[in-house]
């Protein structure tokens, strides 16, 4: 059977994400004193007792709010309550039960999910306080005492939780999963993309720049396979970056960097090439990993029969640094060439976890060595006496030779090129590793 899901609601600044993140065990959700900090649903594995569950971290639902994030907020709140097997209402001691409490408690129970009352903030050790049996008003039977900040009570609320969850084991999927981060400067249409793939709203999507703060993770399974596309939050220059909660985001967001196999770099189609974007770029090229650079919003750019051949040659201009990224023309909205986008990316993600066998590489080293020959220095010549992979993702080199001073980076691409020519590697950096014979480091 599947995993269970249990969704972690509530009303704004109650410490869902401070729970969420103490049940899981990492700081996946933004944590900050503001009310609307988190706006979309997280997903994150917790176990209890050897048991498994699937927790959703959710935006604080306003019910009176006409406002347009609290709104997209409020509807992703009812997306994670419909896809939930059981509900964690999270309220705050300090604060009592307030009229917004009275509403959320009425709407859960309307949706005929089980559902575990935690009073959060319980953060003093003793008898419970007075205040905490004023939530037995709210009619969902006997209230959890938590503090997620210190974690008491946790386990008495997993109990809780688990009391309404079969007692058979979910089956895991051993399928192979391809992680991808779709990055890029604010509003160039990441959440539109994986919205359109997901087929529902699966990110708060508006014109406002910054609407994503979260790094969210969104499983799609499809005919061309299992890929986990990890939308985030637009990056944008460092001058530009004031506010506490988008400095969270950009951490979060170079983090989904690093745990991703694919990068797509989204490019916003009417605007063009910025510098934003080549430092976008130059994070997921730091971190080794396959990119493709997708140009958005292409349904709305005017065009003829000869503007897209003109914009991808400067594209591989602008992009001069990673000549081996393959670029695409989609559009999020309508889903133009996304089909094309899903084969792009298990290609470079193949490209980028390609294996070549040491005697091939030696094979095309002597050919190298023998059309163009090593450079020399003072009457010494760089002599390279063989090659081989170290590592994938990205494909990496060991060259060793005679003297690590003579193996310029020139003639490092020059090999570089050879190798590209002969088993593509396209999509994916390729680093060398220089080392000198008897080197044991």
């Amino acid at each position: 059977m599947a995993k269970p899901v249990v969704a972690v609601v509530g009303r704004p600044n109650v410490g869902k994400s401070t729970l969420f993140n103490k049940l899981i065990g990492q700081r996946l959700s933004i944590v900050y004193d503001t009310p609307g900090v988190t706006r979309d649903r997280i997903y994150g594995d917790a176990e209890w007792l050897n048991r498994k569950i699937m927790l959703i971290d959710t935006g604080g639902i306003e019910p009176d709010s006409d406002d347009v994030i609290f709104s997209g907020m409020r509807n992703q709140a009812n997306l994670a309550i419909e896809t939930a097997n059981v509900i964690i209402f999270v309220t705050d001691l300090k604060s009592g039960v307030t009229a917004a409490d009275m509403e959320i408690a009425a709407m859960l129970q309307k949706s005929g999910k089980p559902i575990v009352l935690c009073v959060n903030k319980c953060d003093s050790i003793g008898d419970t306080p007075l205040e905490f049996y004023e939530f037995y008003n709210l009619g969902l039977g006997d209230p959890v005492a938590v503090s997620s900040v210190h974690g008491h009570g946790t386990g008495d609320l997993l109990d809780a939780v688990f009391k309404y969850l079969p007692e058979s084991d979910f089956t895991e999927d051993d399928g192979e999963v391809i992680n991808v981060a779709v990055i890029g400067k604010p509003n160039a249409g990441k959440s539109s993309l994986v919205n359109k793939i997901a087929g529902e709203e699966r990110s708060i999507v508006s014109d406002i720049a910054g609407t994503t703060r979260d790094a969210i993770d969104t499983l799609i399974e499809n005919k061309y396979g299992k890929f986990n596309f990890i939308d985030t939050a637009g990056l944008r220059r460092k001058s530009k970056v004031e506010d506490t909660i988008e400095k969270y985001s950009v951490l979060r967001a170079k983090m989904a960097i690093e745990r991703a196999d694919v990068c797509v770099i989204m490019i916003d189609g009417t605007d063009g090439f910025t510098e934003q974007d080549s430092k976008v770029a130059g994070l997921a090229l730091e971190a080794g990993k396959a990119c493709i650079i997708v140009v958005n919003k292409w349904d709305i750019v005017e065009k003829d029969d000869k503007t897209m051949a003109a914009y991808r040659k400067k594209l591989m201009n602008d992009f001069s640094f990673m000549p081996y990224a393959p670029i695409i023309f989609i559009s999020a909205k309508t889903g133009q060439r996304i089909d094309r986008l899903f084969d792009l990316i298990k290609f470079v993600y193949a490209q980028n976890t390609m294996r070549i066998s040491t005697g091939k590489l030696n094979d095309i080293l002597a050919d190298a060595t023998a059309r163009v020959q090593p450079p020399t220095d003072k009457g010494k010549r760089l002599r390279i006496y063989y090659m081989t992979q170290a590592s994938t993702k990205p494909p990496t080199f060991v060259c060793f030779c005679n003297n690590a001073e003579l193996f310029h980076f020139s003639y490092q691409r020059y090999l570089e090129n050879q190798i590209r020519s002969t088993f593509g590697l396209e999509g994916t950096p390729v680093r060398f590793v220089i080392r000198e014979r008897g080197d044991k480091n």
